[in-house]
């Protein structure tokens, strides 16, 4: 089964409007899996608030407490990238999570620093690996190992047609 990685930053208006076309047009390829690689559109130290490593490490807690992936994705967009809200404190993720997971085993995964390490590595495979640039960024390698890449376009993201078009390399 093809696997296709996607770099994304749930602060970035437009990976939420590339999740939306993935969400979209997904029932399209049954054979796709889809490998979330959530990263940090400004990593640290860059000073650029509001800094989104513990939203990434969220990603992973949320999974291993076995919450809906799909709700989870939404909620975390709708309150980062929409609402603005404050996701460098693990009370407010804890919120923002609610009801689709224990808060308080949520809460304490994420003041742990469980999942930093995860996070580094997936900054580090996108920016020195994968020559990601913008994200949403997708990455795909074919039987031939060639890596197909479909990289946003800074201040303009990804389109449907290219995701789709994207979608049937793999």
């Amino acid at each position: 089964m093809p696997i296709v990685q996607i770099f994304y930053d749930y602060e970035c208006p437009f990976c939420k409007r590339g999740y939306e076309y993935l969400l979209e047009c997904l029932g399209d390829f049954p054979g796709v899996e889809i490998e979330f690689r959530p990263i940090e559109s400004h990593p640290r130290p860059e000073d650029h608030p509001p800094h989104t490593d513990l939203a990434c490490a969220a990603y992973y807690a949320a999974r291993e407490l076995g919450a809906d992936m799909g709700k989870f994705h939404t909620a975390m967009f709708q309150a980062v990238a929409v609402e603005r809200r404050n996701v460098e404190k693990p009370e407010v993720l804890a919120e923002i999570a609610g009801g689709l997971l224990d808060e308080g085993k949520f809460k304490a995964i994420l003041e742990s620093g469980a999942y930093s390490k995860q996070v580094e590595e997936n900054n580090d495979l996108a920016y020195e690996k994968s020559g990601v640039w913008f994200v949403p960024a997708f990455r795909y390698t074919g039987a031939d190992g060639v890596v197909q890449k479909l990289d946003a376009e800074g201040g303009a993201g990804i389109t449907r047609d290219g995701l789709r078009a994207f979608l049937e390399l793999s």
